[in-house]
């Protein structure tokens, strides 16, 4: 990972090989493929030219096949707590005991027929049932089960709207949200009478008109005013985003509901999908080009949600520490209690974090996702990415920037 970070060459045909890897049917396979994806790469350092050299004989590729299969297993299962909710019981139950929750995240990408949506949507509700089956055996936490509006779910799930509907499309999107709400409907009823937290999770650009329509639909409907908890996703790296939260909050402002909407503010996954699908149709990007105008709107956000007390309970997502400072000093500048901020952290990303998060006190929620290899590809590539990302604070911090650069305001 760290040679992958320093030449753009490499990382393009180690993340190639990471993506096939689930294809691949033997380890001879496995060796094949990546010795033909080394092949693309001009100035090869001698753990590579290594690798190149094993592939040459069926002994060395057969050595070159298992260790590189192991090597795919350990990045996957240092993002990936499990491929099912009752396998990642034991990681989540031991993260609650050290003083973080989690966030538990199917993971599934779009899906393309009626059936696999049916599917995801039986995996939710098979989560959020054995999530709460066992979240009852598990010791208090005051910190993490309420803030000064009220009791917090200990089960917390995220969802995603692509999943859940093979009709999403932008021309539509009321086809879309009307397909995914008729899934939607009976989890969120599930998990009000469960007493869980469900999250909407937000994607690409051309999913925000049905994931927003369909917050706003169910969200207000009678039946579900008085529950569950619920909450989505907003993305800092959006242009549109200060538009879009005001929407939101508007929204939130003349609800009937009971329970505030919670806002987890990311800067967003999907950057490189954003910027190859606008230039690849001669569009201006959605997304800010340069990182620093996305952090700085990251601060304007974190604001305008702290402002919003009571009707948002904010969650501020980030593994950049001049981004969480920031949100503790102004939450605490605009007079709001410590245990009335969120602060969300990636599994395998921002688990230093988290730890130094939960023994400051402070309430910490740690986003795990659940699901085997290929179903955990697009998610594993994107983790990958930001890892080596020559822009992201781990990036830089990893590098051994000084931390008065790192904490420079953007």
């Amino acid at each position: 990972m760290q040679l992958a970070s320093h030449d753009a060459e490499l990382r393009a045909a180690l993340f190639r090989f990471v993506d096939v890897t689930p294809a691949c049917r033997s380890l001879d396979d496995l060796a094949r493929h990546l010795a033909g994806y080394l092949e693309e790469v001009d100035d090869r350092p001698p753990p590579i030219q290594a690798a190149m050299r094993m592939s040459g004989t069926k002994a060395g590729r057969a050595a070159l096949g298992a260790a590189s299969a192991a090597g795919v297993r350990h990045m996957a299962h240092r993002f990936i707590v499990g491929e099912t909710p009752s396998a990642a019981l034991k990681t989540i139950r031991h993260l609650w005991e050290n003083g973080a929750a989690v966030s538990l995240d199917l993971l599934g990408e779009a899906t393309v027929t009626q059936a696999e949506a049916d599917r995801y949507a039986a995996r939710c509700l098979d989560a959020l049932e054995t999530l709460a089956e066992a979240a009852g055996s598990w010791p208090e936490r005051p910190v993490l089960e309420a803030d000064s509006l009220g009791r917090l779910p200990r089960v917390n799930l995220s969802v995603k709207v692509s999943a859940l509907t093979p009709l999403l499309r932008p021309e539509a999107p009321e086809v879309g949200r009307e397909d995914a709400a008729r899934r939607m409907r009976p989890l969120l009823v599930r998990a009000r009478e469960l007493g869980a937290h469900l999250h909407i999770d937000m994607e690409s650009v051309d999913t925000i008109e049905a994931t927003l329509g369909l917050v706003f639909e169910l969200l207000d409907e009678p039946e579900l005013r008085e529950g569950p908890s619920a909450g989505f996703v907003m993305q800092a790296y959006l242009r549109e985003s200060p538009e879009q939260l005001e929407r939101v909050l508007d929204w939130a402002s003349a609800s009937r509901r009971e329970q505030p909407i919670v806002v987890r503010l990311v800067k967003g996954a999907y950057w490189d999908h954003e910027v190859v699908d606008a230039r690849q149709h001669g569009w201006t990007p959605p997304v800010f080009e340069d990182k620093r105008e996305s952090d700085r709107n990251f601060e304007g956000l974190t604001r305008r949600l702290l402002e919003a007390w009571p009707h948002a309970r904010p969650a501020i997502a980030s593994h950049n520490l001049r981004s969480v400072a920031h949100a503790l000093a102004t939450a605490r500048e605009l007079g709001r209690e410590d245990r009335d901020v969120e602060f969300q952290v990636l599994r395998g990303l921002g688990d230093d974090l988290a730890a130094a998060l939960a023994d400051l006190g402070q309430r910490v929620r740690i986003y795990c996702p659940v699901g085997d290899m290929v179903a955990g590809m697009a998610y594993l590539v994107r983790r990958l990415l930001e890892n080596t990302s020559n822009e992201s604070f781990l990036g830089e911090q990893q590098r051994g920037t000084p931390i008065e650069q790192l904490l420079a305001g953007p």
